[in-house]
Parts: structure tokens; sequence; C-alpha cells
């Protein structure tokens, strides 16, 4: 492995994990693994209290990418105000196709998600596996949004709620 190529993630820096959504780059420390020296990224995950260490020369190759940049914050907002599309396939299908968009770590497949998912007060229930997809692609595309407009976590769940109340409307 060379050292030459220039990574293109640094420390203090958030980035997106396509399972585990928005982190923070603690460091790049070596490591020797089955005798080969590695240097990976320490990513800190701290909503989940969860730390994870990404091979540098792996990071990009597995989806690991910098934070969207506000157009694409906006292209998601669009996307949560279009219509609700509900193919009309099995559940387990359906589940499965969400949870993938989810891992995704795209924030506009991410957007389909809650789009798809979100339930007006006079509609009816959701089962626990809709609200659990629900409200995993909805933890994302929140904490994207706040980590994009200066961390305010709060302020983007009610932008994001406005989006799907007023879609409603």
């Amino acid at each position: 492995m060379s050292k030459s190529k220039k990574s293109e993630f640094s420390p203090n820096e958030y980035v997106v994990y396509p399972a585990h959504g928005v982190g923070k780059i603690v460091s790049i420390e070596e490591q020797e693994i089955a005798g080969i020296s590695l240097e990976l990224f320490v990513i800190s995950f701290e909503k989940d209290k969860m730390t994870l260490r990404v091979p540098t020369h792996k990071a990009t190759e597995i989806g690991m990418r910098a934070l969207s940049s506000p157009d694409v914050i906006l292209k998601a907002m669009t996307t949560l105000k279009g219509k609700a599309k509900v193919k009309r396939a099995m559940w387990s299908r359906r589940a499965q196709e969400y949870e993938q968009k989810i891992n995704s770590g795209d924030l506009i497949a991410i957007a389909e998600v809650v789009r798809d998912l979100h339930r007006n007060d006079d509609q009816r229930e959701q089962s626990y596996s809709e609200r659990q997809l629900y409200e995993a692609a909805l933890e994302r595309l929140t904490r994207e949004v706040a980590a994009v407009e200066d961390g305010d976590e709060a302020a983007a769940v009610k932008k994001v709620d406005d989006v799907l109340v007023s879609r409603a409307a």
C-alpha cells in the first residue's frame, strides 16, 4: 500500500458511513492487524456511543463520504414534499428495499424512505417494523441535515417535520 495517496478525510471532520450515518473522525492511527500495518480512521458516533475503525485505503470503496452539500439537502427536502410512492409488493420485499436505501448512505434515498413511510394523524397506524424503518431513516436524515447546518439536531428535526406536515396540508 502506498502512503503517497493523500486521504480525502481528515480528523475533526464529519463523515457519513453508510451503515451508521453521521460520525466524526476523531483521529487517524496506525495499527498492526494480523502482522500487517494499517492506517485507520477512528470514527466516533456520539449518539450511538460507538467507535468504528475503517482502513483509510478502503474508506471510499465502502461508501464513506463527506457530508452532503446544502443543495443535496435541498433536493432531499424536495423529495420529502413529493407524493409517497408505495409499491404493491409484499411488505417483506418493500422492507428489504427500504433497509437497503437507509444503509446506502444516499441522502435522497433516505428521504424517499421517510416520505414513503410517513403517516399523518388521520392515516392508519404503522406496524412495528414500519415504524422502526421510518424512525431509522428519519434519524439518519435529521442527523445529516443537522451536521450540515451547524449541528442543531432539534432544529433539523423541526425542519424535516415541517416539510412533512406541509405536504399533508
